[in-house]
């Protein structure tokens, strides 16, 4: 036995250790539950995320208090991308409810996606509060719309690269955003402090974040921060009249200005990065003010025979906006389908017999000065109607 005693002293230390480690690791996961264990649910949000934002406009406006819903960020659990938060929603996004089953909810824990969170609670507190008029088409039809076609491309106002959505351009995808403004904008009554009347709605607490980033970050791409004439004048109308909304607003922009505080819009093309090298001859003949011969034109793409031709078919095939695309070695993820299409084109006009081109063609993009680059616009050469050697010359 007094043999044994140097042998359990020694193995004390590491007891200790491991009764530790395990103790921290039980704090990590449990606390989140520690602090909201008095509260019903769990939202997991952040201020700067509009699709949350939406939520909160709803706890807000029915009074619902953090011993309903305590609002809690996504890193007290690791963050978004961490197991415990894919348990909850396996998208990895903002926001996620979890549910206490006493609440009568037995076959899920927690509730992704925001327009099913909305609605949850709306049948849940039903009876606290505005009722965001659940059963107004005229509501549903615009929150329709934002959730299918403003949300899935938003990412162009923020995000560093491509795609946005089914979008690979930022100003294609841009373009399109304030082209659903239009559309909601015709469904929208003016006739109250709301978008649909006098009553506050789900399309207002699902638009309104949204167009809370639409003006804070449209102007930096070089668009107006105005909006549709009525959705503009709702929006200035719930900012002033509106104290939930005012709050919102708050919370939003002030997360944004920290993003810009941050520099994320420096290295984004369109906002910190802008095309501001002098013209060249090929934006002269993209706009007209020099003749050519043009064999190809659509919106993105024109093709051209080269007025110095190596070969008995030779054409080029620009861009027809540069966009800092002032040679090969310039071309960044913005780029990508460009990129595809100059080719494509190029593919397309080396098979047409009437241009010269016979049995293939040799298709080449000089990147430089030691490649031979004499114009700072992306431009591919397609040769072809004879033979050619190789190497190159």
């Amino acid at each position: 036995m007094v043999d044994l005693i140097p042998k359990i002293t020694a193995t004390i230390p590491f007891l200790l250790s491991f009764l530790t480690l395990l103790a921290d690791v039980t704090n990590a996961y449990s606390l989140p539950m520690t602090m909201t264990m008095n509260a019903k649910h769990t939202l997991y949000d952040v201020p700067v995320s509009n699709n949350g934002a939406r939520v909160r406009i709803i706890l807000y406006k029915k009074g619902i208090t953090s011993e309903e819903v305590d609002v809690v960020s996504p890193m007290e659990i690791g963050g978004l991308k961490s197991e415990s938060f894919k348990k909850l929603n396996p998208q990895g996004k903002m926001p996620c409810l979890t549910i206490n089953h006493d609440n009568g909810v037995s076959d899920s824990s927690s509730i992704p996606e925001s327009d099913t969170i909305c609605r949850y609670l709306l049948h849940t507190y039903a009876h606290e509060g505005p009722s965001f008029l659940p059963n107004s088409y005229q509501s549903n039809l615009i929150a329709r719309i934002h959730d299918m076609y403003l949300t899935t491309i938003q990412g162009c106002l923020y995000k560093a690269t491509p795609p946005f959505g089914i979008y690979r351009t930022r100003a294609k995808a841009i373009e399109e955003f304030e082209r659903q403004l239009s559309i909601i904008n015709d469904l929208v009554s003016n006739d109250g402090l709301y978008l649909v009347g006098d009553d506050v709605s789900l399309s207002d607490a699902t638009i309104f974040p949204t167009l809370v980033f639409a003006k804070f970050m449209l102007p930096k791409f070089g668009r107006s921060g105005e909006l549709p004439a009525k959705l503009e004048k709702w929006y200035n109308n719930v900012v002033a009249g509106d104290s939930d909304f005012e709050k919102v607003h708050q919370e939003v922009t002030s997360s944004l200005r920290k993003w810009e505080l941050s520099g994320r819009w420096d290295q984004i093309w369109l906002a910190g990065l802008i095309d501001n090298d002098p013209e060249t001859i090929f934006d002269k003949i993209v706009a007209g003010d020099i003749p050519a011969s043009i064999v190809y034109s659509d919106d993105d793409v024109l093709a051209f025979k080269d007025i110095n031709p190596a070969a008995p078919a030779h054409l080029l095939v620009i861009p027809k906006v540069r966009a800092n695309l002032s040679g090969l070695s310039k071309a960044s993820d913005d780029h990508i389908e460009i990129l595809g299409k100059l080719l494509k084109v190029a593919g397309d006009l080396s098979k047409d017999a009437s241009l010269g081109f016979s049995d293939g063609a040799r298709v080449v993009i000089n990147d430089g000065p030691d490649a031979g680059q004499e114009v700072a616009h992306l431009h591919i050469h397609v040769l072809g109607g004879r033979s050619m050697t190789w190497p190159p010359g």
